[in-house]
C-alpha cells in the first residue's frame, strides 16, 4: 500500500506548541504531521518550524536531533516554509538573548531584547493582541485587511538587515518584524495558531501555497 503524501512537517525538536499548530492546520484541511524523521521531513511538500522558550536552547535542541541540517535543506529546497515566533527567529544570524547566540544566518539581522522603561503600562514580554502594518504582498496575508489582530508572546524581536523580507511590523515600544517572506520562506513572530478566525485564515493560506507549490512540482 502506497504511503500517504504528507503535505506538511511540522519540525519535532522538542520546543514549541506543535500540537496547537498541527491542530490550526487540520481545522483548515492541510494534512500536517509533527515528526523529527528527517526522511519525512525531507519528502514533505511543506515544512513548518514552530518555537517557544529561549533561542539559545531551540538551537540547541535543533542540533541534538540533528535537524538544522533537514531545516536548512527545506528552505534551500524551494519547498514552502513558515517559522513561528521563536521558529522565525532562528533564521537569523544571532540573537543577544543569553548570547550573542549564533541562529541559522538564513535572513540577515538579528534579535533583540524589548527595552525596559518606566511606563507601568509597558510591559515585557509583549503578550496579547496586536495589529498588523502590512508592509509587503505576502501570500500569508490574502484575504486579511490592513490592521487585522493576531496574538504574540515574546520578550525578543527580529531586527532585519534586508527590508525587503519585512512582509509585516508591529508597535510595541519599538517598531518591530511582525513578518518576513522571501521566495517560499515565510515567518511570523505571532501565533497564528492563537490568533483565531485571522490566524487560521493564514495557516490556510500557507496550506494553499502548499498546494500550487506540489501541484507545480508534479508538472515539471
Amino acid at each position: 500500500m502506497a504511503e500517504a503524501k504528507l503535505e506538511v512537517a511540522i519540525v519535532d525538536y522538542g520546543m514549541g506548541n506543535l500540537r496547537s499548530v498541527q491542530k490550526g492546520l487540520e481545522r483548515v484541511g492541510v494534512n500536517a504531521e509533527i515528526t523529527r524523521d528527517v526522511g519525512r521531513i525531507g519528502k514533505a511538500a511543506g515544512v513548518v518550524l514552530p518555537g517557544v522558550g529561549a533561542f539559545g536552547a531551540c538551537m540547541d535542541n535543533l542540533r541534538r536531533y540533528d535537524l538544522e541540517g533537514v531545516v536548512r535543506d527545506a528552505v534551500d529546497s524551494g519547498r514552502p516554509f513558515l517559522g513561528i515566533c521563536v521558529g522565525m527567529q532562528l533564521l537569523f544570524e544571532e540573537s543577544e538573548e543569553y548570547g550573542p547566540v549564533q541562529g541559522l544566518g538564513i535572513l540577515r539581522g538579528r534579535c533583540r531584547r524589548f527595552p525596559r522603561t518606566n511606563d507601568p503600562a509597558y510591559r515585557v514580554p509583549h503578550m496579547g493582541w496586536n495589529q498588523l502594518d502590512l508592509v509587503e504582498p505576502s501570500p500569508l496575508f490574502d484575504g486579511l485587511a490592513e490592521g487585522a489582530f493576531v496574538y504574540f508572546v515574546h520578550s525578543y524581536y527580529a531586527e532585519s538587515d534586508d527590508p525587503s523580507v519585512i512582509a509585516a511590523t508591529t508597535t510595541y515600544g519599538p517598531r518591530f518584524v511582525a513578518s518576513v517572506v522571501r521566495d517560499n520562506l515565510f515567518g511570523c513572530q505571532f501565533h497564528p495558531e492563537k490568533s483565531q478566525d485571522v490566524g487560521l485564515r493564514i495557516l490556510k493560506n500557507f496550506g494553499d501555497v502548499v498546494m500550487k507549490n506540489g501541484t507545480a512540482d508534479e508538472r515539471r
